[in-house]
């Protein structure tokens, strides 16, 4: 069951030395590969524990963690085009929570999946660390995006 080459054309950055690293928010790096199990409900997870971004409005670089959960349909994201995309958040302005929503608003439009959750853990700033947590779920996966959401907050609900 070994990936022909022609399955593998979406995938232009995977192989490739010197790839360019970018500068600003890249949406564009993101690539796809073909799932071949999707009769299958299965999670695939990312950690991405040296995210980082800028403040919005001091412009100060903020220090943290994504982690990415979904339950793949038709399309997979590719790793390496996830990292640059990721790196590409370094110079980007935004909160917290924006940087998780838009993590996996992106995502969603990308791979179309079952279910999707991005979680992060940003450092402490101020004293305070923030842990935004942004999920979704296709319509048979509305339950479990509801559960999560109040499995990772049980004390707010």
């Amino acid at each position: 069951m070994s990936r022909k080459a022609e399955e593998l054309k979406t995938c232009t950055l995977l192989g490739v030395a010197g790839v360019q690293y970018p500068t600003d928010y890249a949406p564009q790096m993101l690539e796809t590969f073909e799932n071949k199990h999707p009769e299958n409900d299965y999670l695939v997870s990312f950690d991405c524990p040296e995210f980082t971004s800028l403040c919005p409005k001091t412009g100060q670089p903020d220090f943290g963690r994504i982690i990415i959960n979904y339950i793949p349909d038709k399309l997979m994201v590719e790793s390496k085009s996830l990292k640059l995309y990721l790196f590409s958040f370094r110079n980007h302005g935004d909160f917290h929570e924006d940087c998780v929503n838009i993590i996996m608003k992106d995502l969603k439009k990308l791979m179309s999946p079952r279910y999707i959750e991005v979680r992060g853990i940003f450092m402490p700033r101020g004293g305070i660390s923030i842990v935004p947590f942004a999920n979704w779920g296709d319509d048979e996966h509305q339950q479990m995006a509801q559960a999560r959401l109040l499995s990772v907050f049980p004390d707010k609900f």
